[in-house]
């Protein structure tokens, strides 16, 4: 997908870097000799799927319209009916109105994060950020709570990449970063897991010996040497990947039945416009696979200016995307067995300013939460009526983490700790929001 630059200066780029060494820049057998697992508690059989909509998205325009607002407030799109009794959502989402009832739509989100890192940090971690400390992102927490994890599969995948970080829990809970985005019709390759250039599984099982019989060779000279310590453990795990049938098969979206395909295809002649809905069915085949945590990353949403001419073109590929993941994952069997997240960093001003765009906007926002066990088909939450903040008492995104978490079977409450030994919970302030499991 292409690459946003944020009007306050941090390019889409920068705030998807992970760390010093940078997990998407990572090649396979680095990624997993950085891999190694300690000792971690059982979770539940859950996997899960975020999705980040990186610079904001207005909830004005798309899930908390507001029709009886001043004009300058309510924006040029009307409502439709979902199939859901009482929900509303925007006319350009008509296929996600049509599968209403597989997830929440959350309004009256609040927190005061105006900055896009900031904010992005904050919903991805689901902890207000310090400069002291940075706070792992789901997917590591998720990396580093599961015991057994497959052996020819990745545990965390971003697709093409994530904002989120490992954070103090270390770079070994990083995740195994596409770098690139499927297309409709193209062959998608993961660079160390597709056997791309003429390579046969034959030719990788050669160099794997020959890489044994060095390993024999230099042994006495590496006994001593940490860096070098265990990497023909983790280059063994490696090979498990590339030579898998099974991590193959997961990453190739055309291996997917064409009935399928077209649930994700946006309606148009750019294949381009579907990057994002053959992300998300990646998503769905790499969590059918056995992966745990998929991120995908969808920009564009920073709208200072034609804020509504912009969604006519972002908001059907959100619409084509989003409604293909919940309604294959429910045909599959597999909603109840993953969790859905879907946020931006932050909201949109309520009032459109004078470049016919909207601003940022932390104090009201919209999220969606789908499956593991997640009630479907209600709206949780108001902003007031004129979507400037929570009507009432609201939600925090620490109140999103912690039920997340708890969709996931991972106490949130729980301490790990730093490198110094410093006690810190999952998730700091978060209280559970039952209504989401009613």
């Amino acid at each position: 997908m292409s690459k946003h630059q944020y009007c306050d200066g941090y390019s889409r780029r920068d705030v998807l870097r992970v760390g010093a060494l940078g997990a998407a820049g990572l090649s396979l057998p680095s990624y997993l000799q950085l891999k190694a697992a300690g000792a971690v508690n059982e979770t539940k059989t859950k996997s899960a799927i975020f999705i980040n909509l990186g610079g904001g998205p207005t909830h004005m325009d798309t899930f908390d319209l507001k029709p009886d607002a001043p004009e300058e407030y309510r924006g040029e799109f009307k409502t439709i009916k979902t199939n859901v009794d009482g929900v509303e959502i925007s006319e350009l989402l008509p296929k996600l109105a049509q599968c209403a009832d597989k997830f929440t739509v959350m309004r009256g989100v609040s927190h005061s994060l105006a900055a896009h890192e900031l904010g992005t940090k904050y919903m991805n971690t689901g902890n207000r950020p310090l400069p002291s400390l940075t706070f792992p992102g789901y997917g590591a927490v998720v990396s580093k709570e599961v015991k057994n994890p497959p052996k020819d599969l990745p545990m965390f995948v971003a697709i093409p990449n994530t904002p989120q970080t490992a954070g103090f829990l270390g770079i070994e809970h990083a995740p195994l970063s596409t770098n690139a985005s499927p297309e409709l019709g193209k062959p998608f390759q993961v660079r160390g897991i597709a056997l791309g250039r003429g390579l046969t599984v034959a030719d990788v099982d050669r160099r794997q010996n020959l890489l044994s019989d060095l390993d024999n060779a230099f042994a006495g000279f590496e006994s001593d040497n940490e860096l070098l310590t265990g990497l023909d453990r983790f280059s063994d795990q490696a090979h498990e990947i590339v030579t898998s049938s099974r991590s193959r098969e997961a990453f190739d979206v055309n291996q997917e039945k064409p009935e399928v395909v077209a649930r994700f295809k946006h309606d148009t002649s750019n294949p381009r416009d579907s990057q994002f809905g053959m992300s998300c069915l990646l998503a769905t085949r790499l969590v059918t696979a056995g992966v745990r945590f998929v991120t995908v990353n969808f920009g564009g949403w920073d709208m200072h200016q034609n804020v509504g001419q912009a969604l006519k073109g972002k908001l059907p590929q959100l619409d084509a995307g989003l409604a293909g993941l919940f309604n294959t994952l429910a045909d599959n069997g597999q909603l109840e067995s993953t969790a859905v997240f879907v946020t931006g960093e932050f909201g949109r001003t309520p009032k459109i300013n004078a470049r016919a765009g909207r601003d940022h906007w932390p104090r009201a926002m919209f999220v969606l939460l789908g499956g593991g066990g997640i009630k479907g088909g209600q709206v949780l939450g108001a902003s007031d009526d004129k979507g400037q903040g929570p009507a009432n008492e609201g939600y925090s995104p620490d109140d999103i983490a912690a039920s997340f978490y708890h969709a996931l079977g991972i106490d949130f409450t729980k301490e790990y700790h730093s490198a110094i030994g410093r006690p810190i919970t999952v998730v700091r302030n978060g209280k559970l929001i039952k209504e989401l499991f009613a």
